[in-house]
């Protein structure tokens, strides 16, 4: 997407408000996330040494903000996501199924490919991670959690609009979610690309939870990338809410069962990362040392976009922008932070 100011488009809410109202969205989601899914908000690191293996690849290119700490002589990696890192907190801090942990994930993405309207090099979500058992390791339980996941954004939508009513006119989210597989998209329209069909789906059924990122598909290409060893790539999927204000499908969730010790084996291979296995986290996972679990991130920054109706994520978080981008803004009297 190239960075556009929808015509007409002003805040609903002063700079001030827009604050505040972050504020109460995060503590009103957090007990709705929390509460719905049974989870303990936890810390979490910042950054964390290579050669354990927490660090989230993401698709394999991308680089890590690294840096050497001169007390120790050794080196350490900004995390880019926590996605390994919690399922290792859950098995150390001895969390039983059923339970699970939240925390506030904050991230560089230095070679983010765009920049634009949704797409920053900062990225703050709230990471979850739940023990679950194996009977618990099927797409139902996987829809189910997603469902409680969707009345808790809708719930916080409904409070943060009685108390702004200036929010009223923020299109609702929708509370019925409709799941579709990637393949069932790509047979669909077979000659667009995955976020087209995205775009042409989520606009007939503005809840979406789309199942199977990362395998590819019958054309031999996978819907998105996702590393090969923290989702079962059969097992996980993408929430996507219209966003009419930018007329398009808006992810506001990465999420999904994760991989087991056989689903790990395979992966690895698959994604011809192999040489993974040495590290302490796969070496664990492998051995059946680590707890089953789901989890997942939810957007900070998309979250407050969508519910407070605003443009560009920077209204919602301070980042370093293109000064084209900048300018474009203030043009348009849209402020970034």
């Amino acid at each position: 997407m190239k960075t556009f100011i929808p015509e007409g488009y002003r805040s609903l809410l002063s700079i001030y408000d827009t604050q505040m109202a972050i504020g109460l969205l995060h503590r009103l989601f957090e007990d709705n996330l929390s509460g719905a899914l049974n989870l303990a908000r936890v810390s979490a690191p910042l950054f964390v040494e290579e050669q354990t293996g927490l660090n989230d690849n993401l698709n394999g290119v991308e680089r890590p903000v690294d840096f050497d700490i001169s007390v120790t002589g050794s080196s350490a990696q900004v995390v880019q996501s926590l996605a390994k890192w919690k399922r290792m907190a859950l098995y150390r801090y001895r969390f039983y199924p059923g339970k699970g942990l939240y925390t506030d994930m904050n991230a560089i993405r230095r070679d983010e490919e765009v920049l634009d309207n949704l797409h920053s090099v900062y990225v703050d979500q709230w990471d979850w991670e739940k023990v679950i058992t194996e009977h618990e390791r099927t797409l139902d339980y996987l829809k189910t959690t997603v469902i409680d996941i969707v009345r808790a954004v809708c719930d916080t939508q409904d409070t943060l609009q009685a108390i702004y009513p200036k929010l009223l006119t923020v299109p609702r989210a929708d509370r019925n979610v409709s799941f579709v597989t990637a393949q069932e998209l790509e047979d669909r329209w077979p000659d667009k690309t995955p976020k087209e069909r995205e775009d042409l789906y989520v606009r007939e059924h503005p809840t979406t939870f789309v199942i199977g990122i990362g395998a590819p598909l019958r054309s031999g290409k996978p819907h998105d990338g996702r590393s090969p060893d923290y989702d079962d790539w059969s097992m996980n999927g993408d929430i996507l809410i219209w966003n009419s204000l930018l007329q398009c499908a808006f992810e506001i969730s990465s999420m999904g069962i994760r991989v087991d010790p056989e689903s790990l084996d395979r992966q690895l291979t698959a994604a011809g990362c192999d040489s993974r296995r040495k590290l302490t986290y796969h070496k664990m996972l492998l051995s059946g040392e680590l707890p089953l679990t789901i989890g997942g991130g939810i957007g900070q920054s998309r979250l407050s976009m969508l519910l407070l109706g605003k443009a560009h994520i920077g209204e919602v978080q301070a980042s370093v922008w293109p000064e084209a981008d900048r300018s474009l803004c203030e043009q348009n009297g849209v402020m970034l932070l």
